[in-house]
């Protein structure tokens, strides 16, 4: 089989698409059209793993009482990180949106296999953490996916993983790594809200390598 072709103008198209992918905390309440989000599930299992391990493991969290539990998960964790910070900090922390829970059509809860069998362990014996960054690139593979298609994605991360984990009931070997908010944006932008919110700014150097 041969490759197709990449050319420059699709380059310049993936290099927006870099740019244009967001986390999203604004979401529309439509759902997505039927089969689109097993399509982009199919997708983030082409990405790359260790050994072949492909060690993710894509929860759709479709019970009102679960997510009703990772809403509070949320909040509760949430008011302990305002409590965290004083002053200014505190001031512009309380502002942000930092979750989509409310409105997101599509909750999906991420977990990694971290010893699965599939792989035969090749390549994991000396750095057995590469399960975890395989569930990570899965993320990203479908972040992108669903970036080209107009799709937004938000990642929830202020969560208490144990409890979370519980929530859900799942297989007590499996690692809690992420719980997404999916579906189409209420506006769409190519600046990271936290930057815009005046939070944080990107880094204007971005050469974040060293020669040796």
């Amino acid at each position: 089989m041969t490759q197709p072709p990449f050319d420059r103008t699709f380059c310049t198209q993936l290099d927006a698409l870099f740019t244009w992918r967001r986390d999203v905390r604004h979401f529309q309440k439509t759902p997505l059209p039927e089969g689109v989000l097993d399509s982009l599930l199919h997708t983030a299992c082409l990405a790359p793993s260790v050994g072949l391990s492909e060690p993710w493991r894509f929860v759709r969290v479709e019970s009102a009482d679960r997510r009703a539990a990772i809403r509070h998960n949320f909040a509760r964790c949430n008011q302990a990180a305002l409590e965290g910070h004083d002053g200014d900090n505190a001031q512009r922390y309380a502002t942000l949106k930092l979750a989509g829970l409310d409105d997101a059509p599509h909750q999906i809860a991420v977990f990694c296999d971290t010893n699965p069998t599939q792989g035969r362990g090749l390549g994991r014996a000396t750095m057995p953490e590469t399960t975890l960054w395989s569930a990570v690139m899965a993320i990203h593979t479908f972040w992108l996916a669903a970036a080209a298609r107009g799709i937004g994605v938000g990642w929830v991360s202020i969560l208490n993983p144990q409890e979370a984990a519980s929530t859900l009931c799942l297989d007590p070997d499996w690692s809690f790594l992420a719980y997404l908010c999916v579906g189409y944006p209420q506006e769409q932008r190519d600046t990271p809200e936290l930057q815009e919110k005046g939070w944080e700014q990107r880094n204007p150097d971005r050469r974040k390598w060293i020669m040796r």
